[in-house]
């Protein structure tokens, strides 16, 4: 009787190992939900970061899924979504300092007092 190995034993009789920066994308898509605080700026880069990582680990995933531990496809999934908020908060705060600024410019502009007024503060 001949054995005849089944292709899906292999990744049965191995130790599935966690999907590199998991954890990195993660934490970065949780700082760019918190970082969205800070004018926008760090929210912004940590959330491309995050979402630039997490396409390439999908992609890695998606082509050995019985390699990679499920868990740590959860974890870089949770982080791909904080990082799709905190982008998004971080791009309204960003446009709404810019509202901001255009309107008190246009405030300084228009009326002379305005603009001493803003430097006396």
């Amino acid at each position: 009787m001949e054995f005849q190995a089944n292709p899906n034993d292999q990744y049965q009789n191995s130790q599935q190992q966690p999907l590199p920066n998991a954890t990195a994308i993660l934490v970065l898509g949780i700082v760019s939900i918190v970082g969205c605080c800070l004018y926008g700026t760090v929210g912004f880069i940590c959330g491309i970061i995050a979402l630039v990582m997490a396409a390439k680990a999908r992609e890695l995933y998606k082509s050995n899924p019985g390699l990679y531990t499920e868990a740590s496809y959860k974890n870089m999934n949770g982080g791909r979504i904080c990082a799709i908020i905190g982008l998004t908060l971080s791009l309204l705060y960003i446009i709404l300092i810019i509202i901001l600024i255009s309107i008190m410019g246009l405030s300084a502009l228009t009326n002379p007092n305005a603009w001493r007024e803003l430097q006396g503060m």
